[in-house]
């Protein structure tokens, strides 16, 4: 009974409608039933680790020979969504143009939502990037980020180097990048690239400060400092010196990054694969998240993280079936030779057509769909990852002409 009225309530939540309109479908629970449920037994912890545990359990029960070996990259963006204006929460954002929050979402490759955060319109997005990426709190190994423009700061390169993970945005304006060069004195060493160039890499400054950095860099991964509060404090003090060495080592990894994009080809596909599945994933939240027209209705806080959670439950929980479904069927021996390798590359978990968001749902705690059970969730051994492409190795990256 508790559980039915769980579930209830995070669908509730979920999809936006509302307890109360939930209490009415004739499940045979009041409202206030729910709400003591809601009260007392869903926190936004609770939430959280049921989230996690969904997550996990996808990642345990895939299929290899079907979706290959586990992925160590996520892509990242954030999600506009309107709520009402008596909220001092409430902000107008100028690049979605209304009022509401903003919900960050991190996303692997395979359509599987890892972390989800609630950030008003002028919290930076890229702090909420590197949350997400270092606190998600799965087993996935996240060893690279895919971004929208947004991404390409220089900071945002600096801190993800330090945190030993890449990032990997989409630069629409590449055409009007500057590349930094590596030692000064040389200026004939690139000839076909002066037009592309400017000023020398301040290694003596990287060096200088690199104590501190390190230190900004253990306080984000042991939880000491968020993100956020670091950036924000470097940006009251735009001249502190551990942030000119930040931005140093962010110029660096981003002329790095520039001039392996405009190389290979597989990265620039690669990147774009994974910002279309984030995209996929935020039309698969406006199909599941239809009540009161996409609006937050409340002016509270914690409500709107909530629905937030909620809504990764439910986004989590279908791309969980549809990826036992998916093996099920796709494991019959007469698929063995009809599935091509295009059409294994083009397979996704995230799909909605058998899904009834609308209308009357019967839920029946005693029955389970017929599907081969998945193994309990584990952390993943390092030999299951993958292999890194060439453009994901540090080597030497910020060695400098001296040390050479």
């Amino acid at each position: 009974m508790l559980a039915e009225r769980l579930l209830l309530v995070i669908y509730a939540y979920g999809t936006n409608t509302g307890i109360k309109a939930v209490a009415s479908g004739g499940h045979g629970h009041t409202e206030d039933e729910l709400r003591h449920v809601r009260r007392r037994y869903l926190s936004a912890e609770a939430a959280r680790a049921i989230a996690v545990q969904i997550a996990n359990a996808t990642f345990a029960g895939r299929s290899t020979e079907l979706w290959g070996q586990g992925s160590t990259a996520v892509a990242s963006d954030s999600t506009h969504v309107r709520a009402y204006d008596q909220n001092l929460f409430t902000e107008w954002h100028s690049r979605y143009g209304g009022r509401g929050v903003l919900i960050y979402w991190h996303v692997e490759k395979k359509s599987l939502a890892i972390h989800s955060q609630l950030i008003n319109c002028t919290a930076s997005e890229v702090a909420a990037m590197i949350e997400g990426a270092m606190r998600h709190g799965t087993t996935m190994d996240v060893e690279a980020n895919y971004t929208d423009s947004h991404g390409q700061s220089e900071i945002g390169f600096g801190i993800t180097r330090l945190l030993n993970f890449d990032l990997l945005p989409r630069i629409k304006r590449i055409n009007k990048v500057k590349l930094y060069r590596p030692v000064a004195g040389e200026p004939d060493a690139y000839p076909q690239l002066p037009p592309a160039l400017t000023r020398p890499i301040r290694w003596e400054l990287i060096a200088q400060h690199y104590d501190q950095m390190i230190k900004y860099a253990t306080a984000i991964r042991t939880r000491t400092a968020s993100t956020e509060a670091i950036l924000r404090r470097f940006t009251r003090n735009a001249s502190h010196p551990t942030y000119a060495a930040m931005l140093e080592v962010g110029r660096a990894q981003k002329t790095i990054f520039v001039t392996r994009y405009l190389r290979l080809r597989d990265l620039q596909r690669e990147i774009e694969e994974g910002l279309n599945v984030m995209e996929s994933s935020n039309g698969a939240n406006s199909v599941i998240a239809y009540g009161k027209g996409g609006e937050i209705a409340s002016n509270r806080r914690d409500e709107q993280e909530m629905f937030v959670l909620c809504l990764r439950i439910l986004q989590s929980a279908l791309v969980y079936v549809n990826t036992l479904m998916l093996q099920d069927i796709l494991g019959e021996p007469e698929w063995a030779d009809l599935l091509t390798p295009a059409d294994r590359r083009g397979l996704t978990p995230l799909f909605w057509s058998h899904v009834r968001p609308y209308g009357e749902v019967n839920l029946d705690m005693g029955a389970r769909l017929n599907l081969t059970a998945a193994s309990v969730p584990a952390p993943r051994a390092p030999a299951d990852l993958p292999r890194d492409p060439p453009w994901r190795t540090h080597e030497s990256a910020y060695t400098s002409p001296a040390e050479a």
